[in-house]
């Protein structure tokens, strides 16, 4: 097969294709689960922290191992890694097709997890290695950005069909064709490239990163459940916190880093990738709470959320091209900075939204809001972090823009998922402790002290009619519970993001601009 420097514009095309169709696959594994959580909900007995472990359990193994994956992608091969990442995704999706307990499934999402970290850096670094020239580059960054808000449409909706006419079970099987195609297409169309010179995989770093990575998220998803002043939760945030500051002492001194640290001093680098992670942790945590509250609140079946969030995702896919663009000419800073006030808007509205909100007067503008801050900021961000770093790291670099991305969206499901669950745990046990067992049986009072999600199968209970009354009254307390705890947690990230603005709008030169050519140094052969 040819290198991506002899290939022609068809082929470049063609080969461009099938990494976004793999992008797709990957992003949707982040967004498909979301649609099926009330019925896994009903059917596992799952609450509000099961829930967030069969979202954060693939977010969370991803994000450990994207640096270490990354890093090993310039050394075997980019398309080889996008073969091993694909093929080992469809196998674990299995597994969570046919997974008919809470452990499985969530053991399932993690090897999931570990097989798009293969597959995602790859993607980013083709894309590089097929367009050098700085508006082509441009223009490819994003449209790959973009596709997160086609995987974000084709997610809730094509998972809703499924959930609505087969079972949740459906949505791990839609996995495997998409990869056998996806598979098909790499062997066919991507060139192979790698870097010239690659030294040994620093394994004690990736042991650290993950390890830190892992205790700090665990530690706040599980705050609810032990307090948030508890030594479990402290205790577990702080040994998180010292094996990241471990790994980064280790980065500065090992001959072979999976990281270099040091690039956080360029602000065209670290800027950018604070400005992602801190989108992505509103994004994902807006993602995760509106299903609470379209499912669980409204009523929606699986297919009517898929629909309701279509605007969302069209916004998000239509504006992520031309921001980029854009960029190049005004400068990354005011682009970039004005995704970001956007973004801190959009969780502004969000905090408005009540059990009743009207969906063309708020829930709509909210998501539209959202998704254009979001799209404003990925491309020229991911466009800025890929220009700071040498063409054979294109790798690394990746894994970096996507490790910034998926750890602030594995914090933004945690601690936003966490502050509802705390408002929705204090407020509704107290209830349910008076609730008598002819109106609530011991088998649903825990499912139902722990998740909004439970309210669609209280109101389908047969019940006596003196007893209706009661019930209705436990769901109006469980709706507003949900709600309250919801508007806290999005005014925290409309704050967090706006902070985020400020820092961006000092700390990045006016100036940047990402049109310079990407250094090279890498070889591209044959597969």
């Amino acid at each position: 097969m040819p290198s991506a420097a002899d290939l022609s514009s068809r082929r470049r095309t063609a080969a461009f294709v099938v990494i976004c169709f793999v992008e797709l696959l990957v992003v949707l594994d982040n967004t498909v689960v979301n649609v099926a959580l009330p019925d896994i909900s009903e059917e596992l007995r799952a609450g509000f922290t099961g829930l967030q472990w069969v979202v954060d359990a693939y977010i969370l193994t991803f994000c450990g191992l994207l640096l270490a994956f990354g890093n090993l992608t310039d050394r075997i091969g980019r398309r080889r890694m996008l073969l091993i990442g694909v093929t080992g995704l469809a196998a674990t999706s299995v597994i969570g097709a046919v997974a008919d307990s809470l452990p499985q499934l969530i053991t399932s999402r993690a090897l999931m997890g570990v097989f798009a970290a293969a597959a995602l850096p790859a993607t980013l670094a083709v894309v590089i290695d097929l367009f050098r020239e700085p508006a082509q580059r441009a223009v490819a960054i994003g449209t790959w950005a973009s596709v997160a808000g086609i995987a974000i449409a084709v997610g809730p909706v094509s998972g809703g069909y499924v959930v609505e006419h087969f079972s949740w079970h459906a949505v791990f099987w839609l996995n495997v064709p998409i990869a056998l195609a996806a598979v098909a297409g790499i062997v066919v169309a991507v060139p192979e490239s790698r870097a010239p010179v690659a030294g040994p995989v620093d394994v004690p770093g990736v042991v650290l990163s993950f390890a830190g990575i892992t205790a700090l998220v665990y530690s706040v998803i599980e705050a609810p459940t032990h307090g948030w002043w508890t030594a479990h939760t402290l205790g577990g945030a702080a040994l998180g916190t010292v094996l990241l500051v471990l790994f980064v002492r280790r980065q500065l001194t090992t001959a072979a880093p999976i990281l270099d640290v040091r690039l956080f001093r360029l602000p065209p680098f670290a800027m950018p990738a604070l400005a992602i992670s801190v989108a992505y942790f509103s994004l994902f945590g807006y993602v995760f709470l509106t299903t609470q509250y379209f499912q669980g609140v409204r009523g929606y079946s699986a297919l009517e959320f898929g629909v309701a969030t279509i605007p969302f995702a069209l916004a998000l896919a239509v504006s992520a091209p031309l921001a980029t663009s854009v960029a190049q000419r005004v400068g990354t800073m005011p682009v970039v900075v004005a995704g970001l006030l956007l973004v801190s808007i959009g969780m502004v509205l969000a905090g408005q939204v009540d059990v009743d909100s009207s969906y063309v007067g708020l829930l709509l503008p909210t998501m539209v809001v959202l998704a254009v801050g979001i799209a404003v900021i990925q491309g020229p961000a991911t466009e800025s972090i890929m220009s700071a770093v040498p063409m054979d790291e294109a790798g690394a670099g990746s894994a970096v823009n996507d490790t910034t991305r998926e750890l602030g969206g594995t914090l933004g499901v945690a601690v936003l998922g966490s502050i509802t669950a705390s408002y929705y745990n204090a407020t509704v046990r107290p209830v349910v402790a008076e609730i008598p067992s002819s109106v609530l049986s011991d088998r649903d009072r825990e499912y139902v002290d722990s998740s909004v999600l439970s309210v669609t199968q209280l109101q389908q209970q047969d019940l006596p009619s003196l007893l209706v009354p009661a019930r209705d009254a436990l769901v109006e307390t469980m709706k507003r519970a949900a709600m309250d705890g919801a508007q806290t947690a999005s005014h925290v990230a409309a704050a967090a993001v706006a902070v985020c603005a400020v820092v961006v709008a000092v700390g990045l030169p006016r100036s940047h601009r990402t049109t310079g050519v990407l250094r090279t140094g890498d070889t591209s052969e044959d597969a």
